[in-house]
């Protein structure tokens, strides 16, 4: 009998990704189901479980989550953290209770503790407590790594996670006040052609991040959901060597749009410094996996909004 795959989330950046990776390398005997939050409430276990009845799925990838930038979790801690509980035991109870043959769920870099040493890896996760900003999102996601060691303690269920870094291409959210840096960016450099004005960009642009380009990412979950069989979480991004400035980050975007002139406003704040993570377990098993360049997936992602800016999450 072949798989059949229900991703939860599967619209949204990283959704698109897997899309983009399984058409890639499509196998006959799989079978991939990509749902919105409009096909379910995951927060109710009636619904959860009809959505489980009526597509009867082999695997699970589950991206769904209530996720915000950084002033919506300073403002609404308590909804997070209850929200997402309850999203992840409706999905994980019912990955049990209808004999889900494998679940990998998505958790966030943002769970690690937030007073640590780098590079960080996956035996820290639980080491002490995440940065008070988003505490609420993030035991959340913590959880989903305890309910993985209890499913599989009690019940020997096959159900693991994975921990991207900061991931960004197209389908991405391009909002300019609640998106991610790369998407924040490439809207600002839409206007700032169209306006022939410089590029402003906030803080002073010398923060070191990891980027995972969202096709990449898709590739990687893919191979964790069809050959990695532990249950610890296992980190995917690019190495330590592959970080990359704020600055850097701002002139390749700006490149790839063609803008000319850029402005860094250092009276903004420069958040944490580095968050560096460490591939080792990753470059482990999968040693020859080729990331895309840098400057490639940015272009990529920057073409992408351009032509479908009507369209693009704004």
């Amino acid at each position: 009998m072949g798989k059949k795959v229900l991703v939860t989330g599967g619209t949204g950046l990283v959704g698109r990704g897997i899309e983009f990776a399984a058409r890639e390398d499509n196998r006959d005997d799989e079978e991939w189901i990509f749902l919105s939050s409009k096909d379910c409430d995951l927060t109710s276990m009636e619904q959860t479980r009809q959505l489980f009845e009526s597509h009867k799925p082999t695997h699970v990838i589950h991206l769904a989550a209530m996720v915000g930038g950084l002033f919506s979790n300073l403002r609404q801690n308590a909804e997070f953290f209850r929200v997402n509980m309850l999203i992840n035991d409706c999905v994980v109870r019912c990955c049990y209770e209808f004999k889900v043959e494998k679940l990998v769920s998505c958790l966030s870099t943002c769970i690690f503790p937030d007073k640590t040493t780098y590079p960080i890896d996956e035996g820290m996760v639980h080491s002490g407590p995440p940065h008070s900003s988003n505490f609420g999102y993030a035991y959340a996601k913590r959880m989903l790594d305890v309910q993985n060691q209890a499913y599989h303690q009690q019940y020997g269920c096959q159900f693991t996670s994975v921990i991207p870094t900061n991931i960004f291409g197209p389908f991405d959210n391009y909002h300019l006040e609640d998106s991610h840096v790369i998407p924040a960016l490439i809207h600002k450099c839409y206007h700032a052609k169209k306006n022939g004005t410089p590029l402003t960009v906030f803080g002073s642009g010398t923060p070191l991040r990891q980027f995972v380009y969202s096709r990449d990412l898709g590739r990687l979950l893919v191979w964790t959901l069809r050959e990695y069989t532990e249950t610890e979480p296992i980190i995917l991004s690019v190495g330590e060597e592959d970080e990359v400035s704020i600055k850097q980050v701002a002139e390749t975007v700006a490149a790839a749009m063609g803008v000319t002139e850029l402005h860094f406003d250092t009276d903004k704040a420069d958040g944490q410094f580095k968050k560096t993570a460490n591939n080792a377990k990753l470059r482990r098993y999968l040693p020859d996996f080729q990331f895309t360049p840098f400057a490639q997936a940015v272009k990529e992602s920057c073409d992408w909004f351009v032509e479908n800016y009507d369209s693009a999450r704004k």
